[in-house]
């Protein structure tokens, strides 16, 4: 992309040459545009990719931030073996402030913690980082870029949305093969001489439409259409022109805008409806041009740039939706907990060593570190040398971990239909049963009919053991709702006392016609299954109601809002889709 071509139109950029231009961007100035997310496995293509941001950043580095890292090391602070030396506090720096007019690269970004997530985003925002601890307060420059690579194998699992909101530039190269690679067109030198010049001036109905764009893909953040300008000022930049041209604005509805799309914009009524409709018109004339007449309107043409950089899977999930869909966070695996010895280090706190509770050396010295001089001032006076620690000074590690969690089939076994219902469960189960070795999920099945709720299969991993249990399970009879709902919550207590996380299942109609105790009569049922719903509710459960009737029954519906739960009438049911509704209602519920 050279400076000679300035003003003219750029044809439309291949997958791989749209990654290229983005990493350019990144490489101008990563700190404007907060960095780039690449969605990508690990392989040939995003190993291309990374060199290419590597080759055109030239002499600004790139560092990689360690999974796990710490604050310290993140943020800075004591320099402790420098203390202990000096005898006063030494500050260090840590990686953010190391990386000033360079690029952090963050490795399974989905992985994230929120609260690193959020430390980087401050820093992201102040432009520097300031770290008030261990007797130091310090405030240094940090200007960088993020190059954030996501290794998420669905859309459940994706970057904090504190960091990710903050990153203009997404990429997403998971269709793309060693065999879609180009050659390389940007040079580091057009980087060099897209620094040097001037901010491009950008008219206001260049602005406008950006806007406009933004508003018809369903973008409520203020913050995207900013990093849509400083995008496509960058652009004219590279480009080596001092306006934002139309290609410029396009460019960044197709980099910054089209990603965060959350429904499908209106097209135009005069719009053509294919392409064959396009190729018939006759091109317009060179003095239409010439006369100042736009051969279409700007705000369609930044619109339809960004409709055409919409991904495929999110446009799928745009159509199945009805044109708009929510953003989620992303899913897990289970509830984090605290616990004493196990897990990740979430860092320390000041405590004693009783029970099992683990000192944590090195930020025992840390906290130790600042009152060497004014001890040891005092232990001269006694005649003792050396480091000197006090009880105050102790640390004990924090650790947390993620629990496993535990899927709860509750099922309708009443009626003619029961034998549906279970041929449903038990695939379901299967294909569940399927995902634990990755998940570490347990299964387990409640049953009722009649008067009374019967735990089919306790909460396990096995498949042979599901089969054994689900196999021969008989069918019909009354509907004991309230009692199935009450012995969920007792198994569902008794999973979340063995540290895991129950998520329950139900699949029912919603139709009670037994009650507590045991009697016929559909008013007295409903009600007390609408009173043991309330209860499940108050333990704090995830549920999720599954209307298997027919038509969607609005006893059903009222039983989930009770519980708390979410309600997915399913009529025509079957494993593949049951399994489908209980992993989507599952990542939304966590």
């Amino acid at each position: 992309m050279s400076a000679a071509g300035a003003g003219a139109e750029r044809p439309a950029l291949s997958p791989w040459r749209l990654a290229e231009t983005a990493a350019a961007l990144l490489a101008l100035d990563g700190a404007a545009i907060g960095g780039l997310t690449l969605r990508a496995p690990a392989g040939p293509v995003r190993d291309a990719f990374l060199e290419r941001v590597a080759s055109l950043s030239g002499d600004r580095r790139l560092l990689k931030m360690p999974a796990g890292i710490g604050d310290a090391r993140l943020l800075g602070g004591l320099d402790l073996a420098a203390t202990l030396s000096a005898g006063r506090p030494v500050g260090e720096r840590g990686l953010l402030v190391e990386a000033n007019g360079g690029i952090v690269v963050i490795a399974m970004a989905e992985r994230l913690e929120i609260g690193t997530a959020a430390r980087i985003a401050a820093v992201l925002d102040a432009g520097a980082v300031t770290v008030e601890r261990d007797g130091l307060g310090l405030t240094l420059a940090s200007r960088f870029g993020v190059l954030a690579l996501d290794e998420g194998l669905s859309e459940e699992e994706r970057l904090p949305t504190a960091l990710g909101d903050r990153l203009a530039l997404r990429i997403d190269l998971t269709a793309l093969s060693h065999r879609d690679i180009e050659a390389e067109v940007i040079s580091p030198a057009e980087i060099a001489a897209a620094r040097a010049r001037p901010t491009a001036a950008m008219a206001d109905d260049m602005l406008a439409s950006l806007c406009a764009a933004a508003f018809a893909l369903g973008i409520d953040s203020f913050r995207a259409a900013l990093q849509a300008v400083t995008v496509a000022r960058l652009s004219a930049a590279l480009a080596g022109r001092d306006t934002v041209a139309e290609a410029d604005a396009a460019l960044a509805a197709a980099l910054v805008l089209a990603p965060r799309a959350t429904r499908l914009p209106a097209v135009p009524e005069d719009e053509p409806d294919s392409q064959t409709d396009r190729q018939d018109d006759p091109p317009p004339a060179d003095d239409e041009t010439a006369s100042g007449e736009a051969p279409r309107d700007l705000d369609d043409l930044v619109l339809a740039a960004a409709r055409a950089a919409l991904p495929a899977g999110l446009l799928a999930r745009l159509l199945a939706s009805g044109g708009r869909v929510k953003a989620r966070a992303p899913g897990r695996a289970g509830q984090m907990q605290k616990v004493a010895r196990r897990g990740r280090v979430i860092g320390s706190k000041a405590g004693d060593l009783r029970g099992a509770a683990k000192l944590d050396v090195v930020e025992t010295l840390r906290a130790a570190a600042p009152w060497q001089k004014l001890r040891r001032c005092e232990a001269a006076m006694a005649g003792r040398e050396g480091l000197i620690v006090r009880r105050g000074d102790f640390r004990v590690a924090r650790h947390k971990q993620r629990s496993e969690t535990a899927t709860l089939f509750v099922v309708d076994a009443s009626g003619s239909s029961a034998l549906q219902r279970l041929a449903e469960a038990k695939g379901a189960v299967r294909l569940l049963l399927a995902e634990c070795y990755v998940r570490r999920d347990e299964v387990a099945l409640i049953a009722f009919r009649r008067s009374e709720a019967e735990i089919v299969l306790p909460p396990t991993r096995s498949l042979v053991a599901a089969e054994r249990a689900l196999s021969g399970l008989p069918g019909g009879g009354a509907t004991p709702l309230a009692t199935a709902i009450e012995a969920a919550s007792a198994l569902a207590d008794a999973v979340r006392r063995k540290g895991r996380t129950p998520a329950l299942v139900f699949m029912t109609d919603g139709r009670a016609n037994i009650d507590r105790a045991g009697k016929q009569g559909r008013a007295q049922a409903q009600a007390d299954a609408l009173a043991a719903a309330r209860g499940l509710r108050g333990e704090g459960f995830n549920a999720i109601l599954i209307d298997t009737s027919p038509q969607p029954q609005p006893q059903a519906a009222e039983i989930a809002a009770a519980m708390g739960g979410l309600y997915v009438p399913l009529p025509q049911a079957d494993a593949a889709g049951v399994g489908r509704a209980v992993g989507a209602a599952l990542a939304a519920a966590r």
